[in-house]
């Protein structure tokens, strides 16, 4: 099967087909619609062949459905029929799952990604469990406004420095996992990783993306393991 991955950010929608090496990219914002995606996503995927589509979502999915609308784009994204429109099956997954999915080696899991918001994910034994960690309380507003992009834009890099290794050293406190990986497009910002962390791609993003299609591999709150018999 061939599938193509469409991962969703507030700054740029990225898409990878099976086969493909080099990944594309058009600028998302917050005036992009679904519709607006999947034309886009068309589009650049023209000359690509594939059976079915993968979707990372910047936002809550239940039951392989958005259920809120996101953050940084346009709404309309909540109902939207996404199999219809891009005319083959399609899979959607919060895109913080996605790229943990992708991340992932086993044992307790934390993922945060550190792109235009924070996303976060747990793998626990092999079970995708995504969150919402970025929009907790902290200080004077939440998580992602201290360390998503809206953060370092406004403290600068040296402060944000600062309060991601304080977010992220709270957040292992609470959840206690044997495994941390810190992903999205600001990871490089960071001097230096913080304690008990590696360092996620986004190309995992992609290879969560097909891990979706495997037998062996779940959709959030399945487990990642052998094929039923």
């Amino acid at each position: 099967m061939n599938v193509l991955v469409v991962d969703v950010g507030g700054t740029n929608v990225k898409i990878l087909a099976t086969g493909q090496k080099e990944r594309r990219r058009f600028p998302s914002g917050p005036a992009l619609t679904a519709e607006q995606m999947v034309r886009g996503v068309k589009e650049l995927a023209g000359d690509w062949k594939y059976d079915a589509v993968s979707i990372g979502y910047p936002g809550p999915v239940l039951h392989g459905r958005p259920v809120a609308e996101p953050h940084n784009l346009a709404p309309g994204w909540v109902g939207f029929d996404y199999g219809a429109a891009f005319g083959c099956p399609v899979k959607i997954i919060n895109d913080a799952a996605m790229q943990a999915l992708g991340s992932y080696k086993g044992g307790k899991m934390l993922f945060l990604g550190l792109g235009t918001g924070l996303g976060s994910a747990m793998v626990l034994d092999g079970t995708v469990e995504p969150l919402e960690l970025g929009h907790l309380p902290y200080k004077k507003g939440t998580y992602e406004d201290y360390v998503g992009l809206r953060g370092l834009d406004r403290l600068g890099k040296k402060k944000w420095r600062h309060y991601v290794a304080d977010v992220v050293a709270a957040l292992i406190a609470a959840l206690q996992p044997d495994d941390v990986v810190l992903g999205g497009g600001n990871v490089k910002k960071l001097k230096e990783l913080p304690p008990g962390c590696r360092a996620g791609d986004n190309a995992d993003a992609f290879l969560g993306g097909f891990r979706l299609w495997e037998e062996e591999t779940p959709t959030p709150k399945s487990k990642i393991g052998k094929p039923k018999s």
